[in-house]
């Protein structure tokens, strides 16, 4: 028992933790006497049986460590060696990482100067506007033009300044423009104080001229009245004043080039009939109203005979406006002395549609310039700011969009906002000739409401017209006008609303008219699908002509032809960029292109020039077949029902099918049955294309292997043939 207790005691002190050995050691010297003793006698035992063991372990590991070192010291020049060549491409590396770095922060610094400079250009192309604007405001200041000034006040309040409100010239501009219209006033006053002075300095000598005048004609008229012939003088008088008239009345052979040609023909004029409004107050008999109004009627059919042909030739609108205040001015002169001037406001109407042209004929190029810079992609928008700019510009309401985080993009291409803006333009331009014509508001409301139509029926719509005919603009673009046009359309209550601000005058109004905005775009609209159509087509035959088979192959590929994959990749990605089309649009263009290619499909195959065909060549186009089947069952455009799309090759899937299964005594069968299995396949393009397939001299036919194997199976095809000819026959009789 004392030789189980010291094997336990062993077993624990080599199981135990050294730092808790204490306890057990003590219990050997608590035992018997000596028992300690052979407790070490036991040890000694114990360590030379763990010696043996590591020595045996030794011995059998030495070998292997022995190879284990000579085998590290040949791997220790290794190591050196790849050492250093770790430590030589590191340092080429961090040679090369420095340069790579520096080149990186170039291009960061670089991206962020383009960054800047893209920012800055789109900013100021917000900012030219109002400086433009501001500047033309400085200009019409200079020249005393104080009345459009206060216009143009109007709309850099109104219109300009809003926009770029967040900028500090423009706070200043909005601060100075209130000191600006006091200073007009102060101006007005003060020419209005000097024309008063002017009046009383110069009174005397106007009295001394008009009394000098006055005794000169009193005394010419006294003396022939003493004499006796007081006639003879008014006749004379009368006579050389009529010839005088027809002389004030002609006009230069330029006078239409310059406003001061026709400020000269006015006020020459108007000299002349206050000169004999004068004589008509200030003498008795020797002129009557009757004579006076003969005159003035001669010259009003001289006058208004003069203006219309002048003003025909002028194609500047700014030099047309300002012949008409200047015809209002004239009107308003010689009304004030009694003189009927309702035939001139007749012809300022007249004038007002040759205004209206030259108009039209601006913003006509406005408009084309507009779309020819147009990228006709979605409007990207990068900060609140931006957005708030384009929506300032154009009436554009999203809720969608407007969850969405910056940066995002606005459906419509940066054309729309600025055709908007200029047809707010023109309605201003238009309204300026409007204004002093002694028209109620309704009138100037029609007005600028009917030129507004011309403006957008006429004017932009031939412009819309014209773009989508541009050899340039693509598919892509095309479905960019669609949306455009669409964002337009939406847009015209916006234009209503805007000319009624202008007037005052409720479009519920009887007899307001509308705009017809909505009926251009949506032609413009139809336009643009109708080209979608066109080109989509187009491609397809470009693709259909790169087709390359072999129509006398063997067998077939076993793969769809390369040209039919190619052009379903591109209808696919096409089809793609038609998402945001109105769902008829996509899906008319959808099913157009797929009836399309296959009409071609199948005049490829029973095209006359086409001689012969092997069964191998009719397997190789049932593969391509089988992809554009793929095509159409994949749905490519959403929306269509059920199968709808498959059926646009229901007529090459039954063809073929007929000839894949050599199917004729069905076909013959059931054929002109509603229920028939071929019911699409035509007697005559089964008749063509088997005529093609006729046994010839040529190998690998289909029917030369029917010759070999069962020559009962020619007669079989002849009997097929003459029968599909006597179907085909009936079928010409009966027509």
């Amino acid at each position: 028992s004392c030789i189980t207790e010291h094997e336990r005691i062993l077993q624990e002190i080599e199981s135990t933790d050294t730092a808790c050995v204490g306890p057990t050691l003590r219990s050997v010297y608590d035992d018997q006497p000596n028992a300690h003793k052979r407790f070490m006698e036991k040890l000694e035992v114990r360590i030379r049986n763990h010696d043996r063991e590591i020595e045996k372990m030794c011995n059998f590991h030495h070998q292997g460590f022995v190879d284990a070192i000579t085998e590290l010291l040949k791997v220790r020049a290794d190591a050196e060696k790849l050492m250093g060549q770790v430590t030589d491409t590191n340092r080429r590396l961090q040679d090369a990482g420095r340069e790579v770095t520096a080149q990186t922060e170039e291009v960061i610094r670089c991206r962020i100067q383009q960054r800047n400079m893209t920012t800055t250009v789109e900013r100021l192309q917000l900012c030219i506007p109002v400086l433009e604007m501001y500047s033309k405001l400085k200009e019409q200041l200079e020249s005393k033009r104080y009345y459009a000034a206060l216009k143009t006040m109007e709309q850099l309040e109104k219109v300009y300044i809003p926009r770029v409100s967040r900028y500090r010239f423009c706070q200043i501009m909005a601060e100075n423009l209130p000191k600006l219209r006091e200073d007009i006033k102060d101006i007005s006053m003060s020419d209005l104080k000097d024309f008063l002075e002017s009046i009383r300095k110069h009174s005397d000598k106007i009295g001394e001229t008009a009394m000098k005048q006055k005794q000169a004609e009193y005394r010419c008229l006294h003396i022939y009245t003493v004499l006796g012939d007081r006639e003879t003088f008014e006749n004379y008088y009368r006579k050389q004043r009529k010839k005088q008239a027809r002389l004030v009345l002609q006009p230069q052979s330029n006078m239409q080039e310059t406003v001061e040609g026709y400020r000269r023909y006015f006020n020459q004029i108007v000299g002349f009939f206050l000169v004999e409004d004068h004589v008509l107050h200030s003498t008795q008999g020797l002129l009557t109203r009757a004579f006076t109004d003969e005159l003035w009627n001669m010259a009003l059919s001289k006058i208004t005979a003069v203006l219309r042909t002048h003003s025909s030739y002028c194609s500047d609108p700014d030099l047309v406006l300002q012949l008409k205040n200047l015809i209002v001015i004239f009107a308003d002169t010689l009304q004030g002395y009694g003189y009927p001037v309702n035939r001139l406001f007749d012809l300022l109407f007249e004038i007002r549609d040759q205004y209206n042209e030259t108009l039209l004929k601006k913003w006509a190029l406005v408009f084309r310039e507009i779309f020819e810079l147009d990228n006709y992609s979605p409007i990207p928008v990068e900060t609140e700011e931006e957005y708030k700019s384009v929506v300032s510009r154009f009436p554009f309401h999203d809720a969608e969009i407007e969850k969405q985080d910056f940066p995002k993009k606005l459906p419509m291409s940066q054309s729309v906002p600025q055709i908007y803006v200029q047809v707010k333009e023109f309605i201003y331009a238009s309204l300026k000739f409007s204004e002093s014509l002694h028209r109620s508001w309704t009138e100037i409301d029609d007005m600028l409401r009917k030129s507004t139509n011309l403006l957008l029926t006429r004017t932009l719509s031939g412009c819309l017209q014209h773009l989508t005919k541009k050899p340039h603009i693509g598919l892509t673009e095309l479905v960019q006008i669609i949306i455009n046009t669409t964002h337009l359309e939406q847009a015209c209550k916006y234009l209503e609303d805007f000319i009624t601000n202008i007037t005052n005058v409720s479009p519920e109004t009887v007899h307001t008219t509308r705009l017809y905005g909505l009926s251009t775009f949506k032609d413009a609209r139809h336009a643009a699908e109708g080209e979608i159509y066109t080109k989509l087509n187009q491609k397809i035959d470009e693709f259909i002509q790169l087709a390359d088979y072999d129509w006398g192959m063997p067998e077939s590929d076993g793969q769809a032809s390369g040209y039919l994959m190619d052009l379903i990749n591109f209808l696919r990605s096409t089809f793609q960029v038609f998402t945001h089309l109105p769902g008829k649009v996509a899906q008319t263009a959808c099913m157009s292109a797929c009836k399309h290619l296959s009409t071609s499909l199948m005049q490829m195959v029973l095209d006359s020039e086409l001689k012969q065909i092997s069964m191998g060549a009719v397997q190789q186009f049932n593969l391509d077949v089988i992809q554009c089947e793929l095509f159409a069952s994949s749905e490519p455009v959403p929306g269509f029902q059920g199968d709808t799309l498959q059926l646009a090759f229901i007529d090459l899937r039954q063809l073929l099918d007929l000839f894949m299964v050599w199917d004729w005594s069905t076909y013959l069968a059931d054929y002109g049955q509603p229920t028939s299995k071929y019911l699409r396949v035509n007697p005559s393009t089964a008749l063509a294309l088997l005529e093609k397939m006729k046994d010839t001299s040529k190998k690998n036919n289909i029917f030369s292997q029917f010759r070999k194997n069962d020559r009962d199976k020619q007669k079989l095809i002849e009997t097929v043939v003459k029968q599909l000819r006597s179907l085909v026959n009936g079928m010409s009789q009966h027509s």
